[in-house]
This record gives structure tokens, sequence and C-alpha cells, in this order.
């Protein structure tokens, strides 16, 4: 099972996280102030933040720290200068990983990643040297009991998207980076229901693992992902199925 492009492993890592609610209210607050500083404060008119603010919800952010932190990204109320940063660097067993952090002080985040990555026998890299292995996409969750494969193939080609891949436990709709906005919005208008839609880094190919080295992998990746400046992680690993059924249990 491939790292961060498959579902289940998500999910799993992130019921970790869900019990730090404050943590999640951070991250959210944060997207929703890159959000409305890079695209402005209309959602209709800034796909990003219109998904940052469905998110915020989801999680149930409450209505005036959604407002707050829109108004904070706008320059409409005064706030911390937020900078969004890529680190790129390598996990055990040859395994590439990107960072994806919005912190108010570079100097700090930088050095605290630096230091995850050597505790837990990975490395920092250059800026550049992992990143071409990846593709910025869109990315769209449908619920297997929901839709099939050929009904999201047909809706993916009216819509603009490029791709449906099986994850396991769902289907995944993806689209150019572009393109993402335009691809939700015909969604929507066709009135179909996904679980989740997301720009994300997606491996062009996974590294295959076994278990003693996927177990490294995902102790490095939960601990880069406890930090508070953290916003994603992404990774190219391919986890053995055993893995895959230890977490399960």
């Amino acid at each position: 099972m491939s790292g961060h492009s498959k579902w289940a492993n998500i999910k799993i890592r992130k019921g970790a996280q869900d019990a730090k609610r404050g943590k999640l209210f951070t991250k959210a607050a944060k997207e929703l102030m890159l959000a409305a500083k890079l695209g402005g404060g209309d959602p209709a008119a800034n796909s990003r933040l219109k998904q940052a603010i469905a998110y915020a919800k989801s999680i149930n952010l409450p209505k005036d720290k959604i407002d707050t932190a829109i108004k904070k990204g706008t320059g409409e109320l005064q706030g911390d200068t937020i900078e969004e940063i890529m680190y790129e660097g390598y996990a055990p067993g040859g395994v590439a990983v990107l960072v994806e952090v919005a912190t108010d002080n570079k100097n700090r985040t930088v050095a605290e990643i630096r230091h995850i990555f050597s505790k837990r026998g990975g490395n920092l890299g250059e800026s550049g040297s992992v990143a071409w292995m990846f593709d910025r996409m869109g990315v769209f969750a449908f619920s297997k009991e929901t839709y099939t494969e050929d009904q999201l193939m047909e809706a993916a080609l009216e819509a603009g998207a490029d791709d449906v891949v099986d994850e396991g436990e769902v289907f995944e709709m993806r689209c150019a980076f572009d393109a993402f906005g335009a691809v939700q919005q015909a969604l929507d208008t066709a009135e179909l229901t996904y679980l989740d839609a997301k720009v994300a880094m997606i491996p062009k190919n996974t590294v295959p693992v076994d278990a003693e080295a996927g177990r490294k992998i995902l102790g490095l990746l939960d601990a880069i992902e406890d930090n508070d400046d953290v916003q994603n992680v992404y990774d190219n690993s391919d986890l053995p199925d055993e893995l895959m059924a230890e977490m399960d249990g």
C-alpha cells in the first residue's frame, strides 16, 4: 500500500491526530490564512479557500475563528506573517518525503524538521532533491458504496479530470492542479458527493519497502506530522500488506 497516496493509510495516521483537536484547529486556521493571503477572501473566486473552509467546518472549527483567520490572511486584521515552505528529504529505505509547513519562524521550523529527520534515520535534503518525483494534483475521494468505477470515469471525462484510481477503500478521481477549481465546480454542479477534495502531491512511482523499514518510515512521518508547523506530509513508500494489516489490528 503506497504511502500518503493511500486513503486507508491517511485515515490511520489522521485518526491518531484527531484526538489533538487544538492542533487540528491551529493547522486549519493557518491554511485559511494562507489561502486568503494568496487568493483573496472570497471562496467563490478562491477554490483553495473554499476547500479550507469546508475542512475547517468538518472539524468543527468555530465560525468566528474561521472568519478571523480569513481576515488575518487578507490583512483586514493584524496577525503573524505566515510563510508556506516545502521541505524535502529521505526516510529510511530511500523513500522520498515532502513536508509542507506554514510557519511564522522558518529558522525554528527548519531546525525542528532537520532534527526529526536525523533522529528517525532520515535526512533533510536540498530544495529540488525529491520534489520532481511527485506531481501536484487535485484529488477527490469517493465511496465505493456510492459509485462504481465506470460511473466515476464517465463523470471524470465530463468534469475534465484525468483519471480514476482504485485506492483500496475508495476511488480517487485525480486532475491537474490548475484544473482543480473547475473540476470541483463541475462535480458540485453534477451533484456528485465526494468524501474529500484536496490538492496533494502524488508520487510518480513508489518504492517498495519491507515491514521493518516501513515501521521506521511511519515513525518518522508520524513525528513530522506531530510538529505544530507541519500542514501536510507526502511520501512515495509502498508499504507491505503485512504492515498494513498490523496497523489495522
